[in-house]
């Protein structure tokens, strides 16, 4: 999956936790900041992968394997967000954006050592 997507997927999780039965395509494309076209595109290619359902007019609601890969998203940005504050001691500005980009391309191997030196090796994240 492209990191465009997991971007996708993340946003609808934390969209979703707010409380919503579904999330509606207005609201992801302002938290990502794109058009609505491209949430439109990106919820084909999710739905085509089994990660979400859409239905026009009824908004987006994640599977449940849609909700799996998100949390497991969501728990790799606040770990990398956690460890780049804690750890290497960079600005939170700079931990946000950088776990953002760093959540997609880290193997599996580099994040468990990550979480080895900051002391936390037993909530490795397993991927799907």
């Amino acid at each position: 999956m492209t990191q465009s997507l997991e971007d996708y997927l993340e946003a609808i999780g934390f969209l979703a936790l707010d409380g919503a039965l579904s999330v509606r395509v207005t609201d992801i494309a302002a938290r990502l900041s794109v058009s609505k076209p491209s949430v439109l595109t990106a919820l084909k290619a999710l739905e085509e992968r089994g990660f979400v359902e859409h239905e026009r007019y009824r908004g987006v609601t994640l599977t449940e394997s849609g909700r799996i890969r998100s949390a497991k998203i969501q728990e790799r940005h606040r770990f990398l967000t956690t460890f780049l504050r804690s750890v290497v001691g960079v600005s939170a500005e700079t931990a946000e954006k950088d776990a953002c980009r760093m959540e997609h391309v880290l193997s599996d191997e580099t994040l468990e050592r990550m979480r080895s030196i900051a002391g936390c090796a037993d909530l490795a994240v397993e991927e799907t």
